[in-house]
């Protein structure tokens, strides 16, 4: 399994929400902190100014995207100095005239309660420049999104969505080949970089049910169990055990809001023994039964 596009799958709730916009200067939008929400901006014709409290303003180019992990408050003008006002809606398209900046917003509802510790390492505004020879797959779904939005065509319903969830893993995929490399190093991007952690992760990802140990990871990474236990903390920030129930109980959760498998089947299928063993690990960690959450996730 790949580790990344588990860490989507896993956190994501429903489809991506999105919406073009037309703008013509003057013109200023202010988009308030919304928890629970991993937000974009692509710009798809002209350019304009990305504005962070507390940080210089960031010229934005044609095909830039933005990335808010978190949904941390930011604002996107023409001109510094133009006023902000709330973005509450799309704005109108400028009657009789061409658009000076063409955007596409939207964002991915994650479950507040499970964003993978991965997120937490990328910025809280994240700006990828649409740099020539670099992150060409990033740079061909905006292209493609570009198209699809500019003219309705058959079929575009169903295919935005599929480029949105392509954005979203470029963007991620960016990033992470973005940060430097370091034997050592913390963080998720570290982590992922690391062969031997990766090994490790992947094996969780791919088999969580299996009854994995410190030292059976260790093997699985090729290192002794000391060495493995000090270097998987050090970079994920969870001792391995610690992240493999977070996994179980994640992948759990996500049966559960998705599916209509048995209790028991969801506990065998992450390594419980029992549905009554899942019950109070789930319990601990949600706050809520089961089959309460199940109930819940369908309101």
């Amino acid at each position: 399994m790949d580790v990344l596009s588990d860490v989507i799958s896993s956190m994501r709730i429903g489809r991506p929400g999105f919406a073009r916009a037309e703008l013509r200067s003057p013109w200023g939008m202010r988009f308030p902190p919304s928890p629970g929400t991993a937000g974009f901006t692509v710009v798809l014709r002209g350019s304009c100014w990305l504005l962070v409290d507390g940080a210089e303003p960031v010229a934005v180019g044609p095909s830039d995207v933005i990335f808010v992990p978190r949904g941390d408050g930011h604002g996107l003008a023409d001109d510094p100095a133009t006023p902000l006002v709330e973005a509450t809606r799309p704005p109108e398209p400028p009657a009789g005239h061409h658009a000076d900046v063409v955007t596409l917003c939207g964002g991915y509802r994650l479950d507040p309660n499970r964003t993978h510790p991965l997120l937490q390492d990328v910025p809280a505004v994240l700006h990828l420049p649409a740099h020539v020879g670099r992150h060409d797959d990033l740079r061909a779904t905006v292209g493609a999104l570009g198209r699809e939005l500019d003219k309705a065509r058959p079929g575009g319903a169903a295919l935005v969505p599929l480029l949105l969830d392509m954005l979203l893993l470029y963007v991620l995929r960016a990033w992470f080949e973005d940060q430097p490399r370091r034997p050592g190093g913390t963080g998720w991007a570290a982590a992922l970089a690391d062969p031997s952690i990766s090994l490790a992760l992947h094996a969780i990802h791919r088999d969580p049910a299996h009854g994995w140990t410190v030292q059976s990871l260790a093997d699985e990474a090729g290192l002794s169990r000391a060495a493995f236990a000090r270097r998987f903390t050090a970079a994920t920030r969870q001792p391995p055990l610690a992240y493999l129930t977070w996994w179980r109980l994640t992948t759990a959760a996500s049966m559960l809001r998705a599916g209509d498998a048995s209790l028991e089947q969801v506990a065998s299928s992450v390594g419980y023994s029992s549905q009554f063993a899942l019950a109070n690990a789930f319990k601990r960690e949600y706050g809520v039964a089961p089959g309460r959450f199940r109930r819940a996730a369908r309101t």
